[in-house]
């Protein structure tokens, strides 16, 4: 019999403001995900990118915010050269703006550090097809797994 571990999963920013965001039809699943990952269903991940980002919110949204990585025991990745190389070549390949790096870090991140999602809400520039398909080409010739990219409720409704 193969042992399935925990999915584990890095939170991009989007995922804290739709925790909070009650008009947005990805909420409820977005609490729900974070309570799984609270109760050990999951392993949530997030990064020095998020963090940042999550620092650069306005109040009160702020503090509530990153209080969720500590309620849920989020754990944080750290930026190294890894990620900043794929990163960029996420960029070169045009498969994300140069203007948005952070979206690109983000992918790299959970990437490099080998998390099977990432979740988003950000369909712009992370969570669209273009993005899924050219990341996980680049990925594999990178020597790097394939990375899915999804929503809160997409990890929730895994049909199990």
């Amino acid at each position: 019999m193969v042992r399935i571990k925990k999915l584990r999963l890095y939170l991009e920013t989007t995922v804290f403001n739709y925790y909070f965001d009650t008009d947005r039809d990805g909420h409820a699943d977005t609490v729900r995900l974070f309570e799984a990952i609270g109760a050990g269903e999951y392993e949530g991940y997030t990064s020095e990118y998020v963090m940042l980002e999550l620092r650069n919110a306005s109040e009160p949204k702020r503090n509530k915010m990153l209080a969720l990585v500590e309620n849920y025991g989020i754990k944080s990745v750290y930026d190294d050269a890894m990620i900043v190389r794929l990163s960029e070549i996420y960029i070169q390949s045009k498969i994300i703006p140069v203007n948005y790096r952070t979206d690109s870090a983000h992918i790299a991140a959970a990437s490099v550090y080998g998390l099977d999602c990432v979740v988003s809400y950000n369909f712009q520039h992370i969570n669209r097809a273009r993005t899924k398909i050219l990341t996980a080409q680049v990925n594999r010739e990178e020597g790097y797994n394939s990375i899915v990219i999804c929503t809160s409720k997409e990890v929730l409704d895994d049909g199990i």
